[in-house]
């Protein structure tokens, strides 16, 4: 800072010099009546800027406070190092030397970062290409360099700028960087704790000493944001077990003299630990006492938790929004009896005034048309301010999938306190994308994908996609369109053209092949905020084209009913998705249900799914997952259920440790058939990989898995299910998911086929 501020005062002093000396040079000049005006010097600026600028113009009457005018006009101009006034005859000659332009900007040594985006951060703050060159812009913008390195722990790395002139009065800048080495963290202590031990402590924090997999997680490098990160999680764990008076006295955070290596150390005084006497409401609570009551968490006799605290005032303060308080003020204030190590809690009340909504702004949306997000609201304009109704509204604009960020700010309105103007603030993100992709999988070997997709066309909140698949068993061309708002009251439309092929598993044998293309409609009605019915019908057509080694009860069906048939499937389905995230979910419910009944046609049949999953959170780091499965069809009409209806199992999705889609009935020929019903159960215990800290990107995963298919005149036998257990590694890489998995079959039966590691891995780019 001290270093800025001399460097800008010189600056100053040297501008000022330059303006006296120049405003000197122009007072030596007699007054006179000015004829004409000659401007030398310029090599790139236009005369007119000069003219421009000047105060003076061609008849007036020069004089000295005219003359130190010009000159401050044509300083401030920033185009100019030197500025004079002559005088030849009559005739005001204008000298000026003008500052050099950049040519280019180039950085060399830069790995850390691209040089694109420096390039783009250099013409923000004014250095780039045809601007003037101005040495304080140079030595701030390597100043922020230096600072960028120093977020990214490189504590050593050291900046040099060049200033090479070429000809035409330009220069080059040349920023060169040598990087060095990222610090690392040596050493954190934490001095003080007594209740917790260290190691406990220290397994909070996002930053460690390093492990195996540091190359992968950075977690060893320092950061102020990360650390403060830190020390909130520190706290928020003392102040959720009782500890109300714990507070953190200091960090010293010290580097080596190489700037290799750094020491954190965090003092604590951990205070004592209190237990919630009681809880008093006090305050204008609406005459709804005892409805305020039941939304308290905090439970007398129990350790003081923060969280809960917080918990119970955020709660308070939604309910009275939901009667139109937008300004309700609630304050949880602690009464310490430090004797008894007792807390008791008062929880104030001021619901202010009620209010109601003026207007609904939407603010961000560049290319999403209003209404898309409009129609998401449940809050509407001249209503009352409903916290639930706002929440639920910011929640389903959140759910669109074309945002970043979704928040909603309230303001109130100048000279109306019972009015707010609610304002949505989105971050719009990319929603189309080219996809070209590559897959493989134990099962499928190598196959090769391309999508066209558009989740938000020409704004309009509308799908469009087209999917392309060439696995070499499982080949699909999509066409899908989605319209959410096909009637204004939210009922949605999805149009479908499908495509596919299926062909049997190399070890499976046969060189037979399904072809099924199909069209299909259906429109999902939302029942409730959170579940949504479907509901259509389609065409589609099935064709069996015979092969060698293809399984007898193909063979019987296309003789009975054709190689060829069609069904009019209608289809009924509802789904449910409170999960927290659909790539890593550590909590929340997923569930679906989806039937089919062939109405019409040469199959007919009905075929109904239903699949659940679970995640538990055991804490920040443990999940708990539990899915379940459950399928079944049946032929209508007297006939039997399409054998290319089947469901298959085994595999990862399934139950791993055996063959992709082999557990199940079988051909004479030992070709799996799958069959008409199937079930399905999982449990995995979800942790980071040791080493990787808290990075949920890089998960390991320990699984029990069990399940079968049934044919249609078989009965379900929990004594027929295949089980398996093991372990297995999932990572979100920057290639897409991968899924690794070894499984030890733990229940198998003669003739099953054991396939122990399974993988799979999808890219997109």
């Amino acid at each position: 800072m001290r270093k800025h501020i001399n460097r800008l005062g010189v600056r100053t002093v040297s501008a000022v010099a330059a303006m006296v000396f120049a405003a000197n040079a122009a007072w030596a000049l007699a007054p006179f009546k000015v004829q004409d005006i000659r401007v030398e010097g310029l090599q790139r600026v236009e005369p007119g800027t000069i003219f421009a600028s000047l105060p003076l113009r061609v008849g007036d009457e020069y004089n000295d406070e005219k003359g130190a005018a010009a000159i401050r006009a044509l300083f401030a101009l920033g185009l100019f190092k030197d500025v004079r006034l002559e005088a030849s005859g009559n005739v005001l000659v204008v000298v000026v030397e003008e500052r050099p332009t950049i040519a280019d900007v180039e950085f060399a040594g830069t790995k850390e970062f691209d040089k694109d985006t420096l390039k783009k951060a250099m013409r923000d703050v004014g250095l780039t290409e045809g601007r003037p060159f101005d040495k304080a812009l140079a030595d701030r913008a390597e100043q922020e360099l230096k600072r960028q390195y120093i977020n990214r722990s490189l504590y050593g790395a050291e900046v040099v700028t060049t200033v090479t002139p070429i000809e035409r009065n330009r220069v080059n800048l040349t920023f060169t960087v040598t990087e060095g080495e990222p610090a690392k963290i040596k050493e954190i202590r934490i001095v003080g704790n007594q209740a917790f031990g260290e190691s406990t402590l220290k397994g909070l924090f996002d930053q460690d000493t390093g492990g195996w997999m540091s190359w992968y997680t950075k977690s060893n490098r320092y950061s102020r944001a990360k650390l403060n990160a830190d020390l909130e999680a520190l706290r928020s764990y003392y102040l959720a077990r009782g500890y109300l008076e714990f507070r953190i006295d200091s960090t010293q955070v010290a580097i080596s003299p190489d700037k290799q290596d750094i020491s954190i150390t965090i003092n604590v005084t951990e205070g004592q630990r209190y237990v919630v006497s009681g809880v008093k409401l006090e305050g204008n609570y609406l005459d709804r006492d005892d409805e305020f009551k039941s939304l308290v968490t905090i439970r007398p006799g129990e350790p003081y938790n923060a969280d809960r605290v917080a918990e119970t005032t955020k709660a308070f303060t939604d309910h009275f929004g939901n009667f139109g308080f937008a300004f309700a003020r609630v304050e949880a204030v602690p009464e310490i009896d430090r004797e008894n190590n007792r807390v008791a809690l008062v929880l104030r009340a001021e619901p202010s005034r009620r209010a109601y909504v003026r207007r609904i702004q939407v603010s961000g949306n560049n290319r999403t048309r209003d209404e898309v997000i409009r129609r998401e609201f449940r809050q509407y304009e001249a209503s009352w301010y409903d916290g639930d109704k706002i929440k639920l509204s910011r929640d389903r604009v959140d759910r669109l999938g074309f945002f970043t960020e979704v928040n909603v700010e309230t303001q109130e309105v100048p000279g109306a306190p019972d009015q707010v103007d609610l304002v949505i603030n989105v971050a719009e993100k990319p929603t189309g994308s080219l996809q070209l992709g590559a897959g493989f999988s134990s099962a499928e070997k190598v196959a090769l994908s391309f999508a066209i997709k558009q989740e938000n066309v020409f704004g309009s909140g509308n799908y469009l996609g087209v999917d392309v698949n060439t696995s070499k068993y499982r080949r699909t061309l999509v066409f899908s369109t989605t319209d959410p708002y096909f009637t204004q009251d939210g009922i949605s439309r999805t149009l479908d053209v499908y495509y596919r092929t299926a062909k049997p598993y190399e070890n499976q044998g046969g060189n037979y092949e399904l072809v099924t293309a199909g069209t299909s409609i259906r429109f999902g009605v939302p029942f409730s905020e959170t579940d949504t019915v479907f509901f259509g019908g389609g065409l589609e057509q099935t064709q069996i084209k015979v092969g060698t080694n293809i399984p007898a009860a193909y063979l019987v069906y296309a003789e009975k009913f054709g190689d060829t048939s069609w069904s009019l499937p209608l289809t009924i389905g509802w789904s449910r998705d409170d999960r927290d995230s659909a790539l890593a979910p550590n909590s929340g419910r997923y569930q679906r249900l989806n039937t089919e009944w062939s109405v019409a046609g040469d199959a007919r049949y009905v075929r109904g799914n239903y699949q659940i999953q679970q995640y538990i959170p055991l804490n920040k780091q443990y999940t708990l997952a539990f899915n379940g499965e459950l399928g079944m069809g049946k032929g209508m009409n007297g006939r039997p259920f399409p054998v290319f209806k089947n469901f298959y199992s085994g595999g990862l999705g399934s139950v791993r440790g055996f063959d992709q889609g082999t557990l199940g009935p079988r051909d004479v020929t030992g070709a799996s058939l799958g069959g008409p019903k199937k079930i399905t159960l999982n449990a995995e215990f979800i942790a980071p990989v040791p080493g990787a800290g808290n990075d949920r990107t890089l998960r390991w995963f320990a699984f029990v898995d069990a399940g079968n298919v049934y044919g249609e005149d078989e009965n379900w036998e929990l004594s027929d299910l295949r089980a398996s257990a093991g372990l297995g590694l999932s990572w979100i890489s920057p290639l897409g998911p991968l899924r690794i998995a070894f499984a030890q079959p733990v229940r198998k039966f003669a003739g099953d086929r054991i396939q122990k590691l399974q993988f799979q891995i999808g890219t997109s780019f």
